[in-house]
């Protein structure tokens, strides 16, 4: 089976045969499929009402266990974000009534970011529709070679992640 992949390879080899283009055929691919991801994430996430940074930011909440309430610091580390940003993000959230904010009870000059239980059911909706979707595309893979992918673009991606 042949993909839009092999014709750019095959093109970069009889253009540049000086050069190793082998890293294309695994980068490039991962590059497509992330690009199908992302626009299939902001359908997702549109039909829920919810831009893609504000998924980002509700499913961190929703990660960390009941209360479901992290410090502003703790979430701009997790989503790559600036402080500005992040305040920005917890504001427009905040407006949205998708969390609220809390004095920090062990720290008098700090917040507590809480998930409200709008934001909580908005960002429950998007997840069971994204990985519906998400499975959709897994789906023709056999379970063996899904674990194997998944340890593969693992062992590919962690040295980038640290």
């Amino acid at each position: 089976m042949r993909d839009e992949v092999d014709g750019l390879v095959e093109a970069w080899r009889a253009e540049r045969p000086d050069l190793d283009v082998a890293p294309l055929q695994v980068l490039s691919r991962v590059s497509r499929l992330a690009r199908h991801l992302d626009r299939a994430r902001r359908t997702v996430f549109t039909d829920h009402g919810l831009e893609p940074w504000e998924f980002d930011v509700l499913a961190e909440l929703r990660r960390s266990g009941a209360p479901y309430e992290l410090s502003p610091g703790r979430l701009l580390r997790a989503t790559l974000v600036t402080s500005g940003t992040m305040t920005n993000r917890i504001d427009r959230l905040a407006a949205a009534g998708l969390v609220r904010r809390r004095p920090d009870p062990a720290d008098k000059r700090g917040v507590l970011v809480r998930l409200t239980d709008e934001g909580r059911e908005r960002v429950d909706a998007a997840l069971e529709a994204l990985l519906g979707y998400e499975e959709s595309i897994l789906e023709p893979m056999p379970s063996g070679e899904r674990t194997a992918l998944a340890a593969l673009l693992r062992s590919l991606l962690s040295p980038l992640d640290e």
